[in-house]
């Protein structure tokens, strides 16, 4: 459900429907649910030609693409390795997607929570400053189609995107808009472990509703700090979902 879901909410149809690129989104996955392993061979063209009952030609073309993200590079004599997470171009829309089909990974959540964290109390305070009526109506509709929606998680998931979204448009900072994908990416790791009942959606719309509060009275330091408030009620439901998970 994620990955597509992913897409809709960053408005992409997602990667071309060719062969190519069918084949690099299947290998790009497996890479990053750690099927590959940084360092390891992946399989030939031939093998990967009878694997995919595809042309050599088509899995040449997968290459590039996986290459172009990071995840592979490609040495005559050496072979086809998977490179360091360190060399993934991590903020690509596809290989963020494609975390969504991996296992959820505490390490990658923390630190895309790290990022949350650095980023979006600015932009509530921002969006204070900045802020238009119409920015403030959508932050609200986005609260009220919270509530409508917390008996049904992918709905709720749309509507929580949606105020996060509100708020880095209303901040007015073309750069935090640009970084969107972040959000949705942590947001439905996130959701999945720490929201799995209507109680603990609806337990979450409070923390939102304040940080709108602030924004609609443009008080800045409150909005911002409102939001890092949100944040980690978010940051310790989380890290305690993920202490339940079996050690990676």
């Amino acid at each position: 459900m994620n990955e597509p879901l992913y897409y809709h909410l960053t408005g992409s149809s997602g990667m071309a429907m060719g062969l190519s690129s069918q084949v690099a989104g299947e290998l790009g996955r497996r890479i990053v649910c750690g099927v590959y392993q940084p360092g390891d061979l992946v399989e030939d063209e031939d093998a990967a030609a009878r694997r995919f009952r595809v042309s050599r030609t088509i899995i040449r073309e997968a290459i590039k693409i996986l290459s172009a993200k990071g995840l592979i590079t490609v040495r005559r004599g050496v072979g086809t390795r998977v490179t360091p997470r360190s060399d993934w171009r991590l903020l690509d829309e596809d290989v963020l997607a494609w975390h969504q089909a991996a296992p959820p990974c505490p390490r990658m959540l923390m630190r895309l929570m790290e990022v949350r964290a650095a980023m979006e109390p600015a932009a509530a305070g921002w969006a204070a400053l900045r802020a238009t009526e119409n920015d403030v109506r959508k932050i609200n509709a986005a609260i009220e189609n919270m509530e409508k929606t917390s008996a049904h998680t992918e709905s709720f998931v749309i509507a929580d995107a949606g105020f996060h979204s509100a708020i880095l448009k209303a901040a007015h900072n073309e750069f935090l808009t640009a970084l969107e994908g972040v959000i949705y990416a942590a947001l439905l790791t996130s959701i999945r472990l720490t929201n799995k009942t209507p109680d603990e959606n609806i337990l979450s719309i409070p923390f939102h509703r304040t940080v709108a509060e602030a924004i609609a009275g443009r008080d800045e330091h409150e909005a911002a700090g409102r939001m890092r408030r949100l944040l980690d009620d978010a940051s310790k439901r989380l890290a305690a979902m993920m202490a339940t998970l079996p050690p990676q």
